[in-house]
């Protein structure tokens, strides 16, 4: 007797492929996001309100649905737990994939890592399973449920890398900003106090990384003229590269 098209003799697809042979598991995605507020590098954070480690901080995330691919389940998440109803243009890049088998007590899950910037976000409520969502700093955000501090460690070193070479800083600042605040973002992600005129110099210089707002001038409360305001220009990557400093000397 001839098997039926498309099926083996043995009732397995061509090939021998079974997808019962293997076990199922479940794919989320989990957000590291970031901000500058006040001055410091601040994460959102949700309150887990069921097991496993309910009451502990966590970043924000989710099971990605069947009909999603993972980047639509981590916008539908960050609409959800920042409560913005427009996330489309904000900066949100794929971080890894965290496949470690005994990373989620409940059963084997991958989860796609995204990180996400915001410039000057509204208050955060948790969605979900959440009790509450907060903005806290990077530096006292820990320990987090999970594996959550290892992907939080992960996404401010990447953006930190990416600052050097990419024209990422503007992505944390409003459409249009002073020279004064594009240089508070690079402070406050790398932990470091840059020389001022050196980094207006470095910026200024670059191609394509920020352009003048004509006519337009913002007051920064210091008893100088109002600072000029810049936007993002079009360029993607800085040639030359704003390198961090070193523990020898600064930018």
């Amino acid at each position: 007797m001839t098997a039926p098209v498309g099926r083996a003799s043995n009732g397995h697809a061509p090939g021998g492929y079974d997808k019962h042979a293997y076990e199922p598991f479940a794919v989320t995605v989990d957000l590291a996001v970031l901000t500058v507020r006040d001055g410091v590098l601040q994460v959102l954070l949700v309150e887990r309100g069921h097991e496993p480690y309910a009451g502990h901080w966590a970043l924000p995330g989710g099971f990605v649905l069947p009909h999603e691919s993972a980047e639509t389940a981590a916008r539908r998440e960050l609409a959800e737990e920042t409560g913005l109803k427009d996330v489309s243009e904000l900066h949100l890049e794929q971080l890894r994939t965290y496949s470690e088998p005994d990373r989620d007590p409940r059963m084997r899950v991958v989860s796609v890592a995204f990180a996400a910037l915001l410039p000057h976000p509204p208050e955060p409520h948790g969605g979900g399973d959440a009790v509450q969502a907060r903005w806290l700093p990077y530096d006292t955000a820990g320990p987090l449920a999970f594996d959550h501090d290892r992907i939080l460690a992960d996404a401010h070193e990447r953006v930190g890398a990416k600052l050097e070479y990419t024209c990422l800083a503007p992505s944390f600042c409003p459409p249009e900003f002073t020279l004064g605040e594009l240089q508070q973002v690079y402070e406050t992600v790398w932990g470091t106090p840059l020389d001022r005129p050196n980094f207006r110099r470095k910026v200024l210089a670059t191609p394509g990384f920020v352009e003048p707002v004509p006519g337009a001038a913002r007051l920064t409360g210091g008893r100088g003229k109002p600072a000029a305001l810049y936007r993002a220009g079009g360029a993607t990557t800085l040639h030359p590269p704003l390198l961090r400093p070193t523990p020898e000397g600064r930018s």
